[in-house]
């Protein structure tokens, strides 16, 4: 027992007592920030909402750029349940590979891999996503995750060498389960996207598709003119 006492007086000497003489565990890094700047430079932005809108702003946001063998995707939007990204060989929902980012009931944010099979979407148990974050901060979903360029030849996933239609959507989530997308037509990027081309696209969102559009504005300009001429 004296030898026990002798060396636990040591340990907390030399430890000073008050200090941490063990170590103890990283702090884990928070999630990074999405960065804007980099849009059209090295990597490849859509933005879908307001005009001048970041990823914070944006009803739905995304990135993507090659680093190594991989796509790092970037992906955020303006709900409580999940945020996706289809690939299509055509504009329109169905046999698309999907990949897309549930905030479950527990907070977390998990990366799911999904098939669009008709008008609903399927979850594929093989999961090309690797390197996953994710975060759900002031009811917003956003993630980040990479998947190989090349994948072997499957229905389900698609090669990302190649270019596709890329399609946006994001809506709520049930214990952890996607439910329909907020919006009856999601937004399509009006052509397709090559992961070797790197551009900054604004899709306005439809409040600012109406006003924006020339035959609106036209249409006001008469309404305007002909209450001015009818006023006394």
């Amino acid at each position: 027992y004296c030898f026990l006492f002798i060396v636990f007086y040591l340990v907390m000497v030399y430890s000073d007592y008050t200090g941490y003489p063990f170590p103890t565990a990283p702090p884990v890094d928070p999630f990074a920030k999405i960065r804007v700047d980099d849009c059209g430079k090295t990597k490849g932005c859509f933005r879908y909402g307001k005009p001048g809108c970041n990823a914070e702003t944006c009803d739905y946001f995304l990135s993507y750029r090659r680093i190594g063998a991989d796509v790092e995707f970037e992906l955020s939007a303006d709900t409580d349940g999940w945020v996706a990204v289809g690939f299509s060989s055509d504009k329109k929902m169905g046999g698309d590979d999907v990949m897309a980012c549930v905030h479950d009931d527990n907070g977390r944010v998990r990366i799911q891999h999904f098939y669009n099979v008709g008008q609903w979407a399927k979850e594929i148990q093989r999961n090309p996503a690797r390197d996953e974050e994710g975060v759900f901060e002031n009811n917003r979903v956003t993630c980040r995750f990479k998947r190989p360029v090349y994948v072997p030849r499957e229905e389900t996933i698609v090669d990302l060498h190649l270019s596709w239609y890329y399609l946006f959507a994001w809506g709520p989530a049930i214990q952890g389960s996607i439910t329909r997308h907020d919006i009856d037509s999601p937004p399509v990027s009006e052509r397709v996207v090559s992961i070797y081309k790197y551009e900054d696209i604004f899709m306005p969102s439809a409040a600012y598709q109406t006003f924006s559009s020339p035959f609106c504005l036209l249409l006001i300009v008469a309404l305007t003119f002909y209450l001015l001429m009818g006023t006394p």
